[in-house]
């Protein structure tokens, strides 16, 4: 600490000092609304939050609103569409028709579904489904989903056919690569194995059990009460999220939910109120290395240090992501502590959001958030042009004010070339890559844009850089092969 020259603290020092101590009085609860209050005023969450430390809720609030046409707000009780969440619920559909005897997790789905075409369903097991083992091609990963598939109404037995025959990325078992289209295979299998459609089953075997009666299955032409809009973020304007028909995310993400019910939820997995002791050990089970962590059927678990002197911390988590929506859940299992963020403006680091208040559970310092320089930029290079972006880029870039984030960039230059600006586009993902040098997928995204600018050249030299750097870029290598083609 810095003294003044009669030996007393500095006036910075005594600021500090006034700083360190009032975060230091502050309850958990209180430092959990200022940060979140920050993210708020920073546009970077707008939403419903619920945090329970030792199985007791100590904060929950909505922020901004629910519907801004009607200037709703959000609140607790403010219903979400969950994207991925949905599918620790259809894992657990899965483990209860194992507990019924009418499924094995390693038997070839081709035992329970004759009509999957047999020379994948012979390869495939559950267990593969469960985990993103099985090699499916992933559906919201095609091109033409979004763009000719998400807006129309399929059956589930004719969509599994759109991908089904496809040949299958890898062999079964080989490696972990996230796919939606195992977990709508495996909504199919429910219905095909319990003679209901997957919207009664959940109801009937979760749902109505737990009393969860501000959780279901989503339909956009249903009334439901409390249901929070989708909308996305341009820059500092918001607009209505494109449409979905919400029968296609299915059983890999279809459901709605409050932050209090999902509470309850997780107060059941501690219990055998929906799952055995044995089942519950297989949906947290450590069955697939998956970067930093572990997935297991449909949660991401992973132990971390340095939280307690006594030894690790268990979390198990997931997260979602759907037109207009990003949520995540994580369960810090050891102490029956939860964090349950569900946000209706678009992509935000939801999962960020839920470590820094892992921290303040614990006593440990947390980062209060700062202004995302790649939404500046947006508006900037959006509205003024490139000279105008790369000169605010060289003002800001030395502001505490701001930050860089890769994601956020990267979001920002694809809503570039939404708007048909794939010059300005790649301004931004070449920032993205001074700042991110090491990371393969923003020299992926560069040699996207520059494909659609036309210059194959520069295309490929981000692509070469993008797969040596991931090798894990499957679709990077395939845009290779077929550049290399022409």
């Amino acid at each position: 600490m810095k003294k003044s020259i009669f030996g007393f603290p500095s006036v910075l020092g005594v600021l500090f000092l006034l700083f360190s101590f009032a975060v230091s009085a502050q309850t958990k609860s209180e430092q959990i609304e200022a940060l979140l209050s920050r993210y708020h005023e920073y546009g970077r969450f707008n939403g419903s939050a619920l945090v329970v430390e030792n199985g007791q809720p100590i904060y929950k609030k909505g922020f901004g609103m629910a519907n801004f046409e009607w200037d709703i707000p959000n609140a607790p009780n403010t219903k979400h569409r969950l994207g991925s969440i949905t599918k620790q619920f259809t894992a657990v559909l899965i483990l209860q028709l194992v507990e019924q005897g009418k499924l094995q997790l390693h038997e070839p789905i081709a035992t329970y579904l004759p009509d999957y075409p047999k020379a994948n369903a012979s390869q495939i097991t559950t267990h593969h489904l469960l985990t993103h083992t099985a090699g499916i091609p992933n559906y919201t990963s095609s091109p033409k989903f979004f763009r000719e598939q998400s807006r129309n109404y399929y059956s589930p037995v004719d969509f599994v056919k759109t991908f089904s025959e496809l040949p299958l990325e890898f062999k079964p078992g080989e490696k972990f690569a996230y796919s939606n289209s195992g977990y709508f295979v495996l909504g199919y299998l429910i219905e095909t194995l319990s003679g209901k459609p997957y919207e009664q089953f959940l109801q009937e075997q979760i749902l109505t059990p737990l009393d969860m009666k501000d959780t279901g299955f989503d339909h956009s032409e249903a009334i439901i009460k409390r249901r929070a809009s989708g909308y996305e973020k341009q820059g500092d304007d918001y607009y209505n999220a494109s449409y979905i028909d919400m029968n296609l995310p299915y059983a890999a993400g279809s459901m709605y939910s409050t932050v209090e019910d999902l509470f309850v939820w997780d107060q059941a997995l501690y219990t055998d109120k929906v799952l055995s002791a044995p089942s519950r050990a297989l949906l947290f089970g450590h069955h697939i290395v998956d970067g930093d962590r572990f997935y297991g059927y449909g949660w991401g678990v992973f132990d971390l240090g340095g939280f307690k002197a006594d030894g690790k911390i268990n979390v198990t988590e997931h997260g979602g992501g759907i037109n207009g929506f990003s949520t995540v859940i994580s369960r810090i299992t050891t102490d029956k502590h939860l964090i349950v963020l569900l946000n209706n403006t678009g992509s935000v680091g939801v999962g960020n959001i839920a470590d820094q208040i892992r921290n303040i559970l614990y006593g440990k310092p947390f980062i209060m958030p700062k202004k995302s320089l790649a939404r500046a930029l947006f508006t900037t290079f959006s509205k003024s042009g490139i000279p105008a972006g790369l000169a605010q880029y060289k003002e800001l870039k030395k502001s505490d004010l701001y930050e860089i984030r890769e994601g956020d960039v990267n979001n920002a230059g694809y809503e570039l070339m939404g708007l048909g600006k794939v010059a300005e586009a790649i301004e931004l993902f070449k920032i993205n890559v001074e700042a991110f040098p090491k990371s393969g997928n923003v020299y992926d995204s560069l040699g996207e844009a520059y494909l659609k600018n036309g210059n194959k050249e520069l295309a490929i030299v981000n692509y070469k850089k993008s797969v040596a750097l991931d090798p894990k870029n499957e679709a990077g290598k395939k845009i290779l092969a077929e550049l290399s083609k022409k």
